[in-house]
C-alpha cells in the first residue's frame, strides 16, 4: 500500500497477523469485538445494504451522488480499493483521514487484544466505530463477500436492502449453483425493510422470493415494481407506482449502468428522503467511481498510445463482467486492444469468452504485488482457446503496451486494461 502513509501501512500490517486465513466466514467473531467496543453498529445512521455479485459499487456511488447533491450526509463502506485503503470508508463525504483510521485501528486493535479475527472483520468493526461518532444521514453499506456470514451482516434495521444481479462468482465459498449463492446474498433481508432486487434469474428470484416469504420482506423487482429506459437522447426515464424522473445518463459507460441506475433510484424512491430534479441531474454528472469502463486521459499508459486511440480501464472479474463488457463493445465498436490481468480462481475462461471476438489483440500480465493471480501465461491459453490468435504473455502493463504496438497502427483505435481491480489499482497508482 504504497500510496497510504506508514504509520497506516503498518497498522494495516499488524492487523493481518490477526487470523490465518484471508477469508474465514463468520459472525462471531465481529459480534465479540463489536460487544466489546460498545456495540457502535448498533448507533450508527440508517442503513442501506447492498449485496450482489456485480454493480453493488456503482449503485452506491450513483445513490451517494444523488443524496449528497440533494444536500443529505453520507456514510460509506466499500471494499477493495483501489489506490489508498481510505477509500474503503468515508465519512459525510470525504474519505477518512489517514492519520483518523491509524487511531481507530490501533484502539480496536487494543480492545481486540491477541483474539482470533480477520483482517476484513477488524476493519468493518473499525469502520462502525467511525460511523457510530459522526453524525450522518445515510450509511451506504457494501457486502464484501456473500450477505450470511459478512461481517458488515450484523446491522438488526437496516432501512432498506439491495440485491443487484446475483451470478457466479467466489463459488468456493459461496456455493457452485445461483441458487446457493442467492440464498448467501439474500440473508441480508431484514422484517420490516423493503429489499430491492434487480431482475435476477429464476433460479435466484426463486430463493429471494422464498426467503422473503419466511422474513415477511416485500421485495421490490425491476420489471414488476419499477422500470428504467434509455432514449436515443441520452435521457434516462425511472418509472414506478408513485415515482416518475426523467434524468441525463449517468457519468458511467455501459448499458449494465442503466439497470444500476435503476436500482439506485428505487432504493431512493423507498428512502425517507426528498431528492429534488436538480439533486439527480447533478448527482448524475458528478458520480465517482473509478475502473467501471473509465477513461483514463493522462499518464504513462495513455502516452503510450496514438492520437486518437483512447484507453479504457474496467475492474471487471467474472463471467457476469465479461457479459456486460463485450456488450459495451459491442455497442461501441471500434479496433480494441486489451492488456488482461487476473486472479487465480477466478473463472477465466467464463470472463474471457465474451471478449475474444471483439478484441484484435490481447497482452496479457501478472498483477503487481498479488502472489495471487494467474500466471500470464495460463491466461495467454484461456485466450487462445477461446479464439484469440493475436495474444502473448508479457510482464507488465508498458512491456504489454510495447508488445502491442503493431496493432496500434489503425485510427481511432482503443485499449482496454481489464479483468481485476487489484490490476486497475496498479494503472491508476501510475496515473495519479
Amino acid at each position: 500500500m504504497p500510496n497510504d502513509p506508514p504509520d497506516l501501512v503498518s497498522a494495516l500490517e499488524r492487523i493481518k497477523a490477526l487470523h490465518p486465513k484471508v477469508i474465514d466466514l463468520s459472525l462471531g467473531r465481529i459480534e465479540r469485538l463489536l460487544t466489546d467496543l460498545g456495540s457502535p453498529h448498533l448507533r450508527v445512521p440508517p442503513v442501506v445494504h447492498v449485496a450482489g455479485t456485480n454493480g453493488k459499487g456503482s449503485v452506491i456511488a450513483m445513490m451517494r451522488a444523488a443524496l449528497e447533491a440533494s444536500s443529505y450526509r453520507v456514510h460509506v463502506y466499500t471494499s477493495p480499493h483501489l489506490v489508498s485503503f481510505t477509500e474503503r470508508i468515508r465519512l459525510c463525504g470525504d474519505l477518512i483521514d489517514p492519520m483518523l483510521l491509524s487511531e481507530l485501528i490501533g484502539h480496536v486493535e487494543h480492545v481486540n487484544g491477541e483474539a482470533p479475527i480477520t483482517f476484513f472483520e477488524i476493519i468493518t468493526a473499525v469502520a462502525y466505530h467511525a460511523y457510530a461518532q459522526i453524525p450522518a444521514d445515510f450509511l451506504l453499506l457494501e457486502t464484501g463477500l456473500g450477505g450470511r456470514l459478512d461481517a458488515t451482516n450484523v446491522v438488526p434495521h437496516p432501512k432498506a436492502t439491495v440485491l443487484t444481479p446475483i451470478a457466479l462468482d467466489h463459488m468456493s465459498y459461496l456455493g457452485h449453483s445461483l441458487a446457493e449463492i442467492a440464498g448467501e446474498k439474500a440473508a441480508i433481508m431484514r422484517a420490516g425493510a423493503p429489499c430491492i432486487s434487480a431482475a435476477q434469474s429464476p433460479e435466484a428470484a426463486e430463493v429471494i422470493k422464498n426467503t422473503a416469504a419466511k422474513l415477511g420482506v416485500t421485495v421490490v423487482w425491476q420489471h414488476e415494481d419499477w422500470t428504467i429506459e434509455e432514449d436515443d437522447f441520452g435521457t434516462v426515464r425511472y418509472q414506478d407506482a408513485q415515482t416518475d424522473w426523467s434524468l441525463p445518463r449517468p457519468a458511467l459507460s455501459g448499458a449494465h449502468q442503466i439497470v444500476n441506475l435503476g436500482i439506485a433510484l428505487a432504493t431512493l424512491a423507498r428512502l425517507p428522503v426528498d431528492i429534488p430534479a436538480f439533486g439527480l441531474r447533478s448527482g448524475m454528472r458528478q458520480i465517482d467511481w473509478p475502473a467501471r469502463l473509465q477513461r483514463l486521459t493522462e499518464g504513462p499508459v495513455v502516452a503510450c498510445v496514438p492520437h486518437g486511440w483512447e484507453v479504457r480501464l474496467d475492474g471487471g472479474h467474472n463471467p457476469a463482467a465479461g457479459e456486460a463488457l463485450a456488450h459495451w463493445l459491442a455497442a461501441e465498436p471500434r479496433p480494441t486492444v486489451a492488456i488482461c490481468g487476473m486472479m487465480a480462481g477466478k473463472d477465466l475462461s467464463g470472463y474471457l469468452s465474451p471478449l475474444v471476438p471483439h478484441l484484435t489483440a490481447m497482452a496479457t500480465v501478472p498483477i503487481p504485488d498479488h502472489d495471487g493471480c494467474a500466471p500470464p501465461n495460463d491466461l495467454e491459453n484461456v485466450g487462445r482457446e477461446a479464439g484469440m490468435t493475436e495474444v502473448m504473455a508479457c510482464t507488465d502493463v508498458m512491456s504489454a503496451l510495447a508488445s502491442l504496438q503493431p496493432h496500434l497502427a489503425t485510427s481511432g483505435g482503443r485499449v482496454l486494461v481489464c479483468g481485476s481491480l487489484y490490476l486497475a489499482g496498479e494503472v491508476l497508482k501510475k496515473h495519479r
